[in-house]
């Protein structure tokens, strides 16, 4: 069987300049090819407007549909404010074992809470969540590790803690030598 390829689409994102970073670390910690995508993707069918954010398991089905061989990953990445109905929000979201994987960086600014801009930091954060929702593409649940990056992140302080990287744990579950 091929490896899987994950493809890299982003849309209305703002941070271009990242999506080198973030491609290089998916493909050295989850040992996978990763390739950018120009695609045009419609995503206005998520918003909601009662709660004025985009429902991400709906971009999730939207982004399935551009995959073109089974056995690949695709991994949206962009700036919308992303939900769940049972949560106010999310950083992103993906299926165990699905096909697709939403990363936003809407609230992983730190000027969303009133502080002052850190690029650098927004980066760390959006490559760990990307990391994370690709993990569970790869059937990795959530790790008790406080240092692996498929732990929880249910507050942005809590991505900050973990690393960018799976732990051996992960790693032996997710067959990534």
């Amino acid at each position: 069987m091929p490896m899987a390829t994950v493809l890299i689409l982003p849309f209305v994102f703002k941070r271009s300049q990242d999506l080198d970073e973030v491609t290089k670390k998916i493909q050295s910690n989850l040992s996978m090819p990763c390739k950018l995508s120009h695609l045009h993707f419609n995503h206005h069918y998520a918003f909601d407007t009662v709660r004025d954010q985009y429902h991400s398991t709906r971009l999730l089905k939207g982004l399935e549909t551009q995959i073109e061989q089974k056995e690949n990953k695709i991994l949206g990445i962009t700036h919308l404010d992303l939900f769940i109905p049972i949560l106010t929000y999310v950083f992103g979201e993906a299926h165990l074992n699905g096909p697709a994987a939403v990363a936003s960086d809407y609230r992983l600014n730190p000027q969303f809470y009133g502080l002052p801009p850190n690029p650098e930091l927004v980066k760390e954060r959006l490559i760990k969540e990307c990391i994370h929702e690709l993990g569970h593409t790869l059937g990795l649940r959530h790790c008790p590790n406080p240092q692996c990056v498929m732990r929880t992140s249910t507050y942005v302080e809590e991505i900050d803690l973990k690393l960018d990287t799976l732990c051996s744990r992960c790693r032996k579950m997710a067959d990534i030598s």
